[in-house]
């Protein structure tokens, strides 16, 4: 038999779009629609504007969490969440079988779901101890300073200090090399020699004298051998080591210098809230330039702050303030998305020219 029982997951989200982007990706994971709902007291990022359909839900916020829970809104988990949604965060709940519960978590996850245990803890912290549905909710500029002071102080967050090193090591690499071998090369040569030769000569002389004793004994039978001899040459080769040839290596040291670039982290340390001695400045120039608006000084703060900030930037240091308004314009709009940057930015102008010391 299958099993029917649904199981609630709720997220909450510091932005209503993020909200949607959640309720989107669990409706393309299969879950269905009608089985999602999203509340939120800031409908696209625009303060004051509650959603259309919690206007018209019976009990509004408090019956919302009555049948989420189950129970009465001042339990501690749905006056957790009730606190949430006044000082402007999101809520998206779905009710799923348990086969998709874990599906449903993951894309919560990922999309940044905050901890709402965490979250009230840092509620304690401005003296937050239960829910009291009879209070304002909070407008998008007093939502953002307190998301702010919560990244910053709340939640707490590290930045490593990080910092290269140049390591010089040694390594051996074939330069070149000597590879010494012999052959034998045939050379003609010639020697002169000196050869002697023995030739036998025959004379017969015609001789008319006596016969005397002596030569009695030629009258018997003799016979005379005469050898002819004759030098050649003789050829004999002997042979000598002339030279030696000698391979061997020698080392030798040199001191070579190494240049490269490292690179390290600065980490500078911002005091949020505090502008530096020129709070009394910008409230002078808020009173003789915006007060007959009738909108707010508290509105024009931040935009003080941020030209403040800005102008010890690292990145701006030293420059004029015309040079980098491009620059500042697009950050302005990311760290404040509320906040009209064409209204704001002679706040912000006066603050980088004060600190700077052109005002």
């Amino acid at each position: 038999m299958a099993d029917t029982t649904n199981n609630t997951v709720v997220g909450v989200f510091e932005e209503y779009r993020t909200a949607e982007r959640v309720v989107h990706e669990l409706t393309s994971a299969g879950i269905s629609r009608d089985s999602i709902q999203i509340k939120s007291n800031f409908m696209t990022g625009a303060a004051g504007r509650g959603t259309g359909q919690e206007e018209h839900e019976e009990g509004g916020i408090s019956g919302f969490f009555h049948r989420l829970f189950g129970g009465d809104e001042q339990d501690e988990y749905s006056g957790h969440y009730a606190e949430a949604i006044r000082r402007g965060d999101a809520i998206v709940s779905v009710s799923v079988p348990q086969s998709q519960m874990d599906q449903a978590v993951d894309i919560m996850n990922a999309a940044g779901a905050i901890n709402i245990d965490q979250r009230a803890a840092a509620f304690r912290q401005t003296g937050y101890e239960r829910h009291d549905p009879n209070a304002a909710p909070y407008s998008r500029d007093e939502a953002m300073r307190e998301r702010e002071q919560f990244r910053n102080t709340g939640e707490g967050a590290s930045i490593p200090v990080i910092e290269e090193e140049l390591q010089v090591g040694k390594r051996m690499v074939r330069r070149g090399g000597v590879r010494v071998y012999s052959r034998v090369v045939e050379q003609p040569v010639e020697e002169n020699v000196q050869l002697r030769e023995d030739h036998v000569t025959v004379e017969r002389r015609a001789v008319n004298r006596p016969f005397e004793t002596g030569d009695a004994k030629g009258l018997r039978e003799q016979s005379i051998t005469v050898t002819e001899m004759a030098e050649e040459p003789v050829v004999q080769k002997r042979a000598r080591v002339r030279e030696e040839v000698i391979v061997g290596k020698e080392t030798t040291e040199r001191t070579e210098q190494v240049r490269d670039k490292v690179r390290h982290t600065e980490v500078e340390v911002e005091q949020l809230g505090q502008s530096g001695g020129y709070a009394d400045d910008f409230r002078k120039d808020y009173e003789s330039r915006y007060a007959t608006s009738g909108v707010p000084y508290e509105t024009y703060q931040p935009a003080y702050e941020y030209g403040y900030r800005t102008a010890s930037d690292a990145r701006y240091r030293g420059r004029d303030c015309s040079d980098v308004e491009d620059d500042l314009k697009t950050d302005y709009a990311r760290n404040q998305p509320g906040s009209s940057w064409d209204r704001m930015k002679g706040a912000v102008r006066y603050g980088w020219e004060k600190v700077t010391g052109k005002r």
